[in-house]
């Protein structure tokens, strides 16, 4: 059975479907999307349509996958959109190993990506609040991990490697880049923690909540994707992310041409959601701009640190423009501190 490679191999897609009860296959075909070191295949079969996904090597560790299936259970037996996770024919476990890979086969869900309206920023925002209530008194044997963006020395650790890389081009704007951009990290850092960070309870959040991760029907969410990256903090920082996720205001090949602001009807949309599930206090509110701010640079940083490259763009030039669009949040974190808390 082959392992190389983000594909199956036919005699591997047999050998795999063999162990679960689908009846007659129609149709085999692949899914692209996601990481592409994880293949996945479409079946539609008797008993409906399937997706099949082989995990990477990386997200393979079998008591972290059990926890976010576990999770996804519960997700399931309140209603709320996930994707149901089918057992196998003889062990009736969700979680298939076969020479030291593990296979995941899920109810198949359609659905669109986010259409960048702010009816559906305010859906996600809700579909967040939701998934933390259902989860704020789940308990599991396997303790996911206890981090976040917040005051992270990783961070910290990945912006001065940044700031000391003397054989980047053009070094000395990538290094004056890492050097604001830990400036404003550690102060946004000092203000969320003099608002009572560590004082806020803790439970499971999802810690990717972004349009990539979920698919949509209209302006309302049919389903939330990838499980990877759940831990326990505030969940606050989740909020804060999909504030960012949803609001930020790119697209254009060049990430020079991003323009500085972000949109403020869905930040607020988004926002709104959340609130009408679960109420905020003040300091909450008051600390959201900092985690966006917090949120905006850990995630450029990390992939750049190890890479030199956010996706296909260049570190240098992506780090310019996540200065940018901190740097203006951090100019106006008053103004929005107050439209966010009205």
């Amino acid at each position: 059975m082959p392992r190389a490679g983000a594909h199956f191999s036919t005699e591997e897609l047999v050998c795999v479907l063999s162990h679960y009860d689908v009846g007659v296959i129609v149709q085999i075909r692949p899914l692209s999307g996601g990481n592409r070191r994880s293949p996945k295949m479409v079946v539609v079969c008797e008993r409906g349509k399937f997706l099949l996904k082989r995990r990477p090597r990386g997200r393979d560790d079998l008591c972290r996958v059990a926890f976010a299936h576990a999770v996804q259970a519960h997700l399931v037996e309140r209603g709320f959109p996930v994707t149901s996770l089918l057992a196998t024919r003889d062990e009736h476990h969700t979680i298939l190993q076969l020479d030291n890979q593990i296979y995941e086969l899920f109810e198949f869900v359609s659905g669109v990506r986010y259409d960048g309206s702010p009816d559906a920023a305010t859906d996600a925002g809700r579909r967040l609040a939701e998934f933390h209530r259902h989860l704020s008194g789940f308990t599991h044997d396997w303790k996911p991990q206890q981090a976040s963006f917040h005051d992270s020395s990783t961070v910290r650790a990945h912006l001065k490697t940044i700031g000391s890389d003397r054989t980047a081009k053009p070094g000395e704007k990538l290094r004056a880049t890492a050097e604001m951009l830990t400036v404003l990290y550690n102060e946004s850092s000092i203000r969320v923690n003099q608002l009572g960070f560590d004082s806020w309870g803790r439970q499971i959040i999802h810690g990717d909540w972004h349009p990539g991760n979920m698919l949509f029907c209209g302006s309302k969410v049919a389903v939330v994707l990838d499980f990877d990256s759940i831990r326990v903090a505030p969940p606050v920082v989740d909020l804060a992310n999909g504030m960012l996720q949803f609001s930020i205001v790119g697209g254009r090949p060049n990430p020079a041409d991003w323009p500085d602001y972000f949109d403020q009807d869905k930040l607020l949309g988004f926002l709104s959601g959340y609130r009408c599930v679960i109420p905020l206090d003040r300091n909450t509110l008051d600390a959201l701009p900092d985690l966006m701010i917090e949120a905006m640079i850990a995630e450029a940083v990390l992939p750049i640190a190890a890479t030199g490259f956010f996706a296909h763009h260049h570190g240098s030039e992506f780090l310019q423009m996540i200065r940018r669009k901190a740097e203006w949040l951090n100019k106006n974190r008053v103004q929005l501190a107050q439209l966010i808390g009205s």
